[in-house]
């Protein structure tokens, strides 16, 4: 009896050891880059989106995680850390009056966003996941232009 009480606490040792020795090798760094904002004001709200159908995301209601960095020489950068490897896309907001939300004048944003993969924004080229995502498997840096509508 003694024998078999040692065998299970042994087993129940080890298995607690390897599960806090064994690095989790399947998540990464995302480090994202943004330049040429019109001004310093404010903060860039940075939101990394993982399912489909998450983008757009007027509200900020659907998105995986998100962050905020101060603007330096017209530029700001973020990394994410620890993301599960998958399928990603982000959205770049230049808060400038750092309320957290898109602003909107008529109908246009009056700051400046962003989405990873776009370089411009329009009637026929809207943001949507599919086409600003892009697979995370090694640490990885993407640059994200800022657009001021």
């Amino acid at each position: 009896m003694k024998i078999v009480i040692i065998i299970l606490i042994a087993f129940a040792l080890s298995l607690t050891l390897y599960s806090f020795a064994k690095p989790n090798a399947d998540t990464y760094s995302l480090t994202i880059e943004v330049k040429n904002l019109r001004n310093a004001k404010g903060v860039v709200q940075f939101a990394l989106y993982n399912k489909d159908g998450s983008i757009p995301d007027e509200d900020y209601e659907n998105y995986y995680k998100i962050l905020k960095e101060e603007i330096v020489n017209g530029s700001s950068t973020i990394t994410f850390k620890n993301i599960p490897s998958g399928k990603y896309a982000v959205n770049i907001l230049h808060d400038e009056n750092k309320n957290g939300k898109i602003d909107k004048g008529f109908i246009l944003p009056i700051e400046g966003i962003g989405f990873s993969n776009f370089q411009s924004i329009g009637i026929t080229n809207r943001p949507n996941f599919s086409k600003a995502s892009f697979q995370l498997k090694e640490n990885k840096t993407i640059t994200v232009n800022v657009i001021y509508l």
